[in-house]
């Protein structure tokens, strides 16, 4: 006959346990200035590919205040993609890791995977902080057209259709009068035209 090794408390624990699994979030930090459909794909892809609840988009603080308001627009009705505006109220001295570190804080339940595009990977050298930031969070490297991505640190690669589109593309097609049609979000796209930005 077979010893039952688990007490009734044990199984319960271990039930408990299990329930209580760590959630999975995507952290996308960028000026989104606009945000573009090349945006709107990675923060899904990586969502996607990588099991997470969520990507929550961190618009920067020195970016115009139209920006939370075209994300917001840009993922209406979008499962999984949320705005968080922390970085748009935070003082210019407040770095990345220490919204990374209140976000820590707030979340203890949460593994975060912080998505850091191919123009921003060879310089992760120069971020403040980078090595506790790295124990803070994983790194998720998405490639991106034009730019050679290497580094040391570690980084988990996922793969997604390379879009050469850019912000600063998107602004000059607007300031010569042109309209990006089928680049932006079609919310994203009036409420630029309704507020006459960036020409």
């Amino acid at each position: 006959m077979a010893l039952e090794l688990l007490t009734p408390f044990t199984k319960v624990k271990l039930k408990e346990e299990n329930i209580k699994k760590r959630r999975a979030i995507g952290l996308f930090w960028g000026n989104f200035n606009p945000v573009h459909i090349a945006h709107m794909l990675i923060a899904d892809q990586v969502r996607q590919q990588l099991h997470l609840e969520k990507v929550v988009f961190l618009p920067e603080h020195n970016t115009e205040g139209h920006v939370a308001a075209m994300l917001t627009a840009a993922i209406d009705g979008r499962a999984g993609l949320e705005v968080d505006a922390c970085r748009l109220k935070a003082k210019n001295s407040v770095d990345i890791y220490q919204t990374i570190l209140d976000l820590r804080e707030e979340n203890p339940e949460c593994d975060f995977y912080f998505i850091v595009g191919g123009d921003m990977i060879s310089s992760l050298s120069a971020w403040p902080h980078i090595d506790e930031l790295l124990e803070l969070v994983t790194l998720v490297g998405v490639r991106r057209p034009r730019y050679r991505a290497g580094t040391s640190y570690p980084i988990l690669w996922v793969d997604v259709p390379a879009m050469d589109v850019s912000g600063n593309f998107i602004r000059e097609q607007l300031a010569r009068g042109l309209v990006p049609n089928f680049l932006l979000a079609p919310k994203v796209l009036a409420y630029i035209l309704k507020e006459g930005l960036y020409v």
